[in-house]
């Protein structure tokens, strides 16, 4: 069956008033939202414009394309192929540093062939033993397995080179090459030139440096001592002219790192190679404290300079664990009646025992004072030398038993180990020369630095109000060592030393010795001090340090004698 619709019946069924019922929205259509309304087409010329823009864009891509990939293809493709673009670091050089008379002592070492620096140099340091802990250390630039500087720059790992690596370090500068497959450059520009590092001026003198090393080591084999270190400084400036410790590493091994078999030797070297003792070495300091004891014994009024206390070999007094027996403190001889000159210069243990912790009708200064004293002169603190690593050491006290030893009550005895620089005190050679230079300055103590010059370090100074009458006995006291006492070895005759020794038990069973010396000179017109100990030596060996002492100064009699005038 076929259905016939008549077009014009449909328009003729419309009629006029539908069309305007419809104009009221009686459907209620959402207007909002365009119901209702009638779409209009898109006219076909808009169609048309915009079908040709696309068109003429795909066109555009499409050349490029062609360019790119078929016209020039072959021409970029080798070039990418053969030609890469480098960034190559301009090395800079690492500042040199050098003594205070000029003499320099790290340097870095070109291959001949690299005038443009693109490879990293050595880093080569004075060969003469001596200076390993003071200069340290680098680790040197380094590159991957594709040749590409993963570390651009060396880094100070010790010593000189750590202390100063910020000021010692260049800026690198950059090298952009493009080279081709075969390694021939096509093309290079230098982006950035580099920038050298800051030279470092040391106050130390290379001279006495050597020799004061040269000694400490020639006395530490031939009379078994595991190590050694020894100071020397203006105490008019706090500048050192030597700081040196035995053993040391080879810093030209270090910084090459080539020399695995040598390197791996330091770290299981008992006598801890990588140890600066000057700054970071703890040892008691055994008599060497007693010039100090002995001012604040006359400023305290415990005793007169005059007055003499019987030094017969030993004192005794009960033992606070068996009431029936005594506990006894024996001396290293019998001296008799000894005054405070006397008792300096040939180091009365009886005598110190008495007036630092009080025996019968002899008062004690007390481990307060003791403790005050000491830490006037700066011995158990850092100094604030420039150079990484220090320690501070210890001054035994009540607190720091109970501490150490659960609660332990302090004890008389335990004042009079104290003050005989036994028992806990520890302290480090650089501590020991500046406390010297607190005596022989009036208490006018200077921190001790390694660099020449150095104005800011020069005005860091700490002023003890020094009783001058009570502080001349301990002078006299330390010269009486040199000249009839423990310390003849430094009585030579090119210049007057004032010194105290020490002999410090150390070791299971008291077994072994740390020989010490500490003093300045010249002694009327004093401008030196030192500090000097030989660690771990057999019993036998106590005044060792002295006699290296006296070698360091005769020398600079005879080699460097502008510094006696």
């Amino acid at each position: 069956m076929r259905f016939h619709i008549n077009k014009k019946r449909i328009k003729k069924d419309i009629d006029p008033d539908e069309i305007f019922l419809d104009s009221k929205n009686l459907p209620n259509f959402n207007t909002q939202q365009f119901e209702g309304r009638l779409e209009k087409a898109i006219p076909k010329h808009s169609v048309f414009i915009m079908g040709i823009f696309f068109i003429g864009v795909l066109f555009i891509f499409i050349w490029q394309i062609v360019n790119l990939q078929i016209i020039k293809g072959n021409s970029y493709f080798k070039k990418s192929e053969n030609n890469t673009l480098i960034k190559i670091p301009i090395f800079a050089d690492r500042g040199l540093v050098y003594d205070r008379k000029g003499v320099m002592l790290t340097w870095n070492k070109w291959q001949i062939n690299d005038i443009n620096k693109l490879s990293s140099p050595e880093r080569a340091y004075e060969p003469s033993p001596g200076f390993g802990l003071l200069l340290g250390y680098v680790s040197a630039p380094a590159k991957d397995s594709a040749g590409r500087y993963w570390q651009d720059n060396f880094i100070g790992k010790d010593g000189v080179e750590k202390t100063f690596n910020d000021s010692l370090t260049g800026t690198n500068g950059v090298r952009i090459t493009e080279t081709d497959v075969t390694g021939v450059v096509q093309s290079e520009n230098m982006i950035l030139p580099p920038v050298a590092g800051a030279n470092i001026n040391l106050s130390i003198d290379s001279q006495i440096q050597k020799k004061m090393y040269d000694s400490i080591s020639l006395m530490a084999k031939n009379s078994n001592f595991m190590g050694g270190s020894g100071v020397l400084m203006d105490i008019k400036s706090g500048e050192l002219l030597a700081i040196t410790s035995f053993p040391e590493y080879n810093n030209n091994v270090l910084s090459l790192g080539n020399d695995t078999k040598t390197i791996k030797g330091y770290f299981s070297d008992k006598r801890k190679v990588f140890l600066n003792r000057a700054v970071s070495g703890l040892y008691s300091p055994g008599s060497i404290v007693k010039p100090f004891l002995g001012y604040a014994a006359l400023v305290e009024d415990v005793i007169t300079p005059f007055k003499s206390i019987f030094a017969n070999g030993s004192i005794s007094i009960p033992n606070p664990y068996f009431p029936t027996k005594s506990t006894v403190f024996k001396d290293h001889g019998t001296f008799g009646y000894v005054d405070m000159k006397k008792a300096i210069a040939i180091s009365s243990d009886v005598y110190f025992y008495e007036i630092g912790g009080g025996f019968e009708n002899q008062k004690g200064l007390g481990i307060v004072n003791i403790d005050k004293y000491t830490r006037m002169f700066g011995i158990g603190e850092k100094t604030g030398i420039n150079l990484n690593g220090e320690k501070d050491g210890t001054i035994p006290t009540p607190e720091w038993k109970a501490k150490t030893f659960k609660g332990e009550p302090w004890r008389v005895g335990d004042t009079y180990n104290t003050s005989i620089g036994q028992y806990g005190l520890q302290v480090t050679p650089i501590q020991m020369a500046r406390a010297a230079a607190g005596i022989a300055n009036m208490g006018v103590i200077y921190t001790p630095h390694i660099t020449l010059a150095d104005k800011v370090f020069e005005s860091k100074v700490t002023t003890i109000p020094i009783d001058k009458n009570n502080m001349k006995v301990i002078y006299e006291g330390m010269r009486m060592a040199v000249t009839e006492g423990t310390c003849q070895a430094l009585n030579i005759p090119s210049v007057k030393v004032a010194a105290k020794s020490g002999t410090a038990q150390v070791g299971l069973g008291n077994t072994n010795t740390n020989s010490w010396i500490v003093g300045f000179f010249p002694y009327d017109n004093p401008k030196y001090s030192f500090a000097l100990v030989m660690e771990r030596g057999p019993k036998a060996a106590s005044g060792n340090a002295t006699r290296v002492m006296s070698e360091v100064i005769d020398y600079m009699s005879v080699y460097t004698p502008e510094y006696l005038k």
